[in-house]
């Protein structure tokens, strides 16, 4: 029992720093930073702010470490539940990893366009804001891609949780819900064409954050207790 608190903690303490770290680096810097219908002041943007730019893409790096730790953490925390369904949740968040590592390349290509000399000789300043827009909107659809594996491991992580006589059922309700959310949000931006416009985006996610944030902040704060979920 007490071992199991200690492991739950533990993941909620890798959790918090995933949800800190993602929330700076995929929502609060591009906010900043990204104006998506005017390249030129992007490009402006980021080398006004380059520093602020910089760290968004340590904290994104963070982000997936701790994810990785994080997932590994739950395993040994629910495999007793289900051992084949945790081996399966491990294997669709992980993927995400190496996307997410490849895919910050184009950030890191964008500080190259702005520091280094040869690209200010070649390219004007509209030639080059083009260019860091391009980069802009290939990190942004390869994780659009990554997010498809944000939430499918959502589902087996929420029917473990909902299973175990140790957390809380409602957070596995939501987590399993919030994988449904970001299946839609992808299907959505990719198949109609004003989909972000809607303004659904939004409630449609936020099943996944109360869900992650909730298990999150209860694995840290209480850890787990056996047979509390059965008053849930």
């Amino acid at each position: 029992m007490e071992n199991s608190v200690k492991q739950a903690r533990i993941a909620g303490l890798l959790y918090l720093v995933v949800v800190i770290t993602g929330i700076f680096s995929l929502m609060y810097v591009p906010n900043k930073i990204i104006v998506w219908d005017n390249a030129t002041l992007t490009l402006q943007n980021i080398i006004k702010n380059e520093s602020l730019f910089r760290l968004g893409i340590v904290s994104g790096l963070i982000c997936y470490s701790a994810f990785l730790f994080l997932v590994l953490s739950l395993y040994q925390l629910l495999k007793s539940v289900h051992e084949s369904i945790s081996k399966l949740m491990v294997i669709l968040a992980l993927i995400s990893v190496p996307m997410y590592f490849i895919n910050a390349q184009n950030l890191l290509t964008i500080l190259s366009f702005i520091n280094d000399a040869i690209y200010n000789q070649l390219w004007s300043t509209n030639e080059l804001a083009s260019q860091v827009f391009i980069k802009l909107e290939q990190y942004n659809s390869g994780m659009s891609v990554i997010h498809i594996f944000s939430g499918l491991w959502l589902f087996p992580f929420g029917y473990l949780v909902y299973k175990s006589n140790f957390l809380p059922k409602i957070f596995g309700v939501l987590l399993m819900m919030g994988c449904f959310g970001y299946l839609i949000n992808f299907a959505g931006h990719t198949l109609i064409k004003d989909f972000s416009y809607l303004g659904i985006g939004f409630y449609i996610s936020l099943p996944s954050s109360l869900g992650e944030i909730g298990i999150c902040l209860w694995m840290l704060i209480v850890g787990c207790k056996f047979n509390l979920s059965e008053t849930f």
